[in-house]
């Protein structure tokens, strides 16, 4: 069965009705948020407070790789309260961890420039856990302490407790954030964080943040458990549905076992479209696993961003998004006033496994019947590549070419399997990762302790090195998102076999902060190469972005800059947060202990 037509399938149990309206309420299936509904407000074109007035013809003036903020306007505050709550973004009711009571959490809005602080407190209960965020994307160049990757920058903060983040928005752009603690964020600690910016092409209406997420009827803990205890070759956890902006109906006669947490057609997310008008889409994978196929029936898209990238605009029918990559597209509202569409995403039908991979959205012009179904025609696509857009389409919008010579070149081989207790891992480079909540790696750095001599830890020290050029070999049958935090990488190559040298765009490469490399083989592995300056000095983890893939030790940690991470100053914040962790563990067994791994597994590995 071919995406589209197994998309047309999957419509039919919608198009049924005779009506798209909802059988739950918003506050059932998606708490406090607004978003996927009509009343969800469009962004500004002037950002917050009215006071970015940037457009095309003044972006030149505004390279983010060349503008150095020393401080920025004090800007938003949001304060974050963590907690479990019930909610049916599919109509089957679950357990889930929630930010203010809202899925997908609040989105955050700054300019770029701007200093965003955000309280974020624990108040997870039944049974209590630790939580953090993480700003995706954002460099964090004054406040690599606030990269909010626990055993990494900080520790967890601890149930009952609260911990400040304040951090520059030093990019602008689309862009997330989420827990890193385990792999909490797949149960919903997620949500979208837009910095308003300058835009190399015109737009009338910012729709704002899509964000496409598989969704799992499980609780996280149960599939880390699964895939980490399947041995000897685990099956992929199956995804039960997939959603836009948290929302997309089920057949609940699917799901018999769950007859009574379930409702059918609980809902699915709706945007306004204005004929003739331009309009900006923010999309974001937010999900835990899967590869996106994100399409609109009957519109092209025209790329203007990957990541916090501005890219030279391109069109195309459709976007691929691995996990925790975005794209920014233009759509020309080519539809009647009284016309209505599908939106879609679909999880990659080859690269993926999920029991109901199809989400759907419905897109309404501005006279149409917000009720009506639409009866629009899926676009095709190809599905084969199990990885990113080839690099040949896509150059950034400011050239920034790659050191020719770097200063180091890091080989980096990922395998993956069991060990001698029939513990399923991933390895790099013979090494899985396990970290220690109660010891976070850049304290102890700036403290001068950089031997760091354990190596479940899996530091690799760059010193005083320029540059670092990172050859990644995936020998693993899956592809991989991987992420690096602190930086926008260059993409230099991608492929399979041996890298010859060859660079694509070598005068001005891709670049972003998350890239897919494809499923490979010890015969024939795949592999990816990326390269960086060295100009943050911190403690950066390097790793794929599938949640059960991190929770399994698809890790790494770089230090750079090692002399000057020496004179930075820790806050106060910092500290204290470890304090009240120390003292919550000292009276309570932490099943986790660092993001994903479980602390009874931790006898079991060695290398076997």
């Amino acid at each position: 069965m071919t995406a589209s037509v197994a998309a047309a399938a999957a419509v039919a149990s919608i198009a049924a009705l005779s009506a798209l309206v909802p059988a739950l309420p918003q506050t059932v299936t998606n708490g406090a948020s607004v978003l996927g509904t009509l009343s969800a407000p469009s962004l500004s074109l002037t950002g917050v407070d009215g006071i970015v007035s940037w457009g095309a013809n003044t972006v030149s003036n505004y390279n983010p790789y060349l503008t150095d903020f020393s401080s920025g306007r004090q800007g938003p505050t949001y304060n974050f309260n963590i907690a479990r709550g019930f909610i049916s973004p599919d109509g089957v009711n679950r357990s889930s961890i929630l930010i203010n009571g809202a899925f997908p959490g609040p989105t955050i809005e700054a300019n770029w420039g701007d200093t965003i602080t955000v309280n974020v407190c624990n108040q997870i209960t039944g049974p209590e856990e630790g939580t953090s965020l993480h700003w995706h994307g954002l460099l964090q160049k004054t406040s690599p302490w606030f990269d909010g990757v626990p055993a990494v920058e900080q520790c967890p903060i601890a149930p009952g407790t609260c911990m400040t983040y304040s951090f520059l928005a030093d990019v602008y752009g689309t862009s997330w954030y989420h827990s890193h603690y385990s792999a909490q964020y797949s149960a919903g600690v997620a949500g979208a964080m837009i910095i308003h910016g300058p835009c190399q092409e015109q737009y009338e209406y910012d729709v704002g943040p899509i964000l496409l997420s598989d969704w799992y009827h499980q609780t996280y803990e149960q599939i880390v458990d699964e895939v980490m205890a399947s041995p000897p070759n685990p099956l992929p956890p199956f995804s039960d549905s997939n959603l836009i902006n948290g929302k997309m109906s089920l057949d609940c006669a699917q799901f018999p076992n769950k007859a009574e947490q379930c409702t059918s057609n609980a809902g699915l997310s709706k945007f306004q479209f204005h004929s003739g008008k331009r309009h900006r889409l923010r999309l974001i994978n937010s999900g835990a696993e899967g590869i996106q196929r994100f399409t609109i029936d009957g519109h092209k898209m025209r790329v203007i961003a990957n990541d916090f990238v501005p890219v030279e605009p391109y069109t195309t029918d459709m976007v691929t998004l691995g996990v925790g990559q975005r794209t920014d597209v233009i759509v020309q509202g080519t539809g009647p006033p009284n016309s209505t569409f599908w939106m879609r995403s679909d999880l990659s039908p080859t690269c993926d496994t999920a029991s109901h991979p199809y989400a759907l959205a419905a897109i309404y012009y501005e006279h149409a019947d917000t009720n009506s179904v639409p009866n629009t025609t899926a676009t095709p696509y190809d599905d084969s590549k199990c990885g990113n857009d080839d690099l040949s389409l896509t150059t950034p919008y400011y050239k920034f070419s790659p050191t020719k010579d770097p200063a180091v070149t890091q080989d980096l081989t990922i395998t993956a399997h069991t060990n001698d207790s029939n513990v399923f891992l991933f390895y790099v480079n013979n090494q899985t990762f396990r970290a220690d909540y109660n010891a976070p790696i850049l304290p102890l750095a700036v403290a001068g302790n950089l031997s760091l001599p354990d190596p479940d830890w899996q530091v690799h020290n760059f010193g005083t090195n320029a540059s670092v050029r990172l050859v990644v070999y995936n020998t693993f049958v899956a592809s991989h998102p991987m992420h690096l935090h602190g930086h926008n990488f260059n993409v230099l190559a991608e492929g399979f076999g041996t890298w010859d040298g060859t660079v694509t765009h070598p005068r001005n490469t891709q670049r972003r902060d998350v890239q897919l490399v494809q499923g490979g083989s010890p015969e024939n592995p795949a592999y990816l190469v990326l390269q960086y300056d060295t100009d943050n000095p911190g403690t950066w983890p390097f790793h794929c972005h599938i949640a059960w893939h991190v929770s399994a030790g698809l890790y790494i940690n770089t230090v750079e800059q090692d002399v000057l991470l020496k004179e930075r100053r820790l806050p106060a914040v910092v500290d204290k947060t470890c304090r009240a962790w120390n003292a919550y563990t000292a009276a309570h067994v932490v099943d986790e202990i660092d993001s994903g791994e479980k602390r009874r597994f931790a006898r079991d590995f060695s290398l076997g």
